[in-house]
């Protein structure tokens, strides 16, 4: 067995993410003596609020914090001039988490290459929202990975894993928070013994790959034709975004936070003093917003519309 060596000097590391789930991974590298950051790339700001401010992104801010930098904005990734800007910081290393465009191959290519923090298991749920897809499709255990990116969509060879149990009434920004101190923390133990060659990657398994899309604002409409207990994994999995709504005679209902439970014999899409009658059981709702309005217990919803029981969701035309 060949022996590693030690690492003659800090990997000089590229961070690239935007989103909540690479705070703690940047904060971790921020703090790994085995990589120097000499860079950080995010997306531009974003207006934000009624005021239409314009806001960074959470790593932007987290950078902003550690005295981390300089930190790159570009639009596109793929832009020439992009890839260039990043090249001037001559990497040995880029570390990716929650980003959402491709990195092109002049990236991919330097030195040590690049290496992804990803919120599933792989090969299980590749793509652009795997935390969602765990919720939707009832998986009782999740995890996270670091992987070496190649050019494919999330299907590089495995650098290490990291297993959790799903929550039973665990929402998505729940998971996604418990899985980035996860991999903030897989980070920490596996780079130094990768860059020195103590850790060896391996290649995904060809079997139980699936594949997330990005979600789209009608992919919250809920269908009262289904099973309560998909509508409820439905509603937790879509937090903050898209959302899960129905069409009532009053306008768009949001449903936050709700609960499977058995049936009460009514027509599915029906609504009763409990909640919402479905395709198997009832689903019980607890905390809705109606359209224009904030959050609230489904019994205050209730006092000022107390009309809605008896009704049906309304079909999409």
């Amino acid at each position: 067995m060949t022996k590693s060596r030690a690492q003659a000097r800090p990997a000089r590391a590229v961070f690239i993410g935007s989103g909540s789930f690479a705070e703690p991974a940047l904060r971790a590298l921020a703090h790994d003596p085995a990589v120097e950051i000499v860079g950080i790339v995010t997306a531009p700001p974003k207006p934000a609020g009624r005021k239409l401010a314009s806001v960074a992104t959470p790593l932007a801010q987290a950078a902003a914090q550690l005295g981390a930098g300089p930190v790159l904005t570009p639009a596109r990734l793929r832009d020439p001039a992009a890839v260039e800007e990043i090249l001037a910081l001559e990497p040995d290393l880029i570390v990716l988490a929650d980003y959402g465009q491709i990195v092109p191959p002049a990236l991919l290519g330097i030195g040590k290459g690049a290496l992804n923090l990803h919120p599933s298991l792989l090969p299980r749920h590749r793509g652009a929202t795997p935390v969602p897809a765990t919720i939707l499709a009832g998986d009782r255990a999740t995890g996270v990975t670091l992987m070496r990116m190649d050019e494919g969509l999330d299907t590089g060879p495995i650098v290490s894993q990291a297993g959790t149990p799903v929550g039973p009434d665990e929402a998505a920004p729940e998971l996604e928070a418990r899985l980035a101190a996860m991999g903030a923390e897989l980070l920490s133990a596996s780079l130094g013994p990768w860059l020195t060659g103590d850790l060896r990657e391996h290649a995904q398994p060809v079997v139980g790959v699936t594949l997330t899309k990005p979600l789209r604002r009608e992919d919250g409409r809920m269908d009262p034709s289904l099973p309560a207990a998909d509508l409820d994994r439905q509603i937790r999995a879509y937090q903050p975004w898209p959302g899960s709504f129905v069409e009532t005679r009053t306008g768009r209902l949001t449903v936050w936070a709700a609960s499977p439970a058995p049936s009460e014999h009514l027509p599915a899409g029906r609504f009763s003093s409990r909640g919402l009658a479905t395709g198997n059981g009832t689903l019980v709702l607890h905390e809705v917003q109606p359209a224009g309005g904030r959050r609230m217990p489904w019994v205050e919803f209730l006092r000022g519309r107390p009309g809605i029981v008896g009704s049906d969701v309304l079909p999409v035309i």
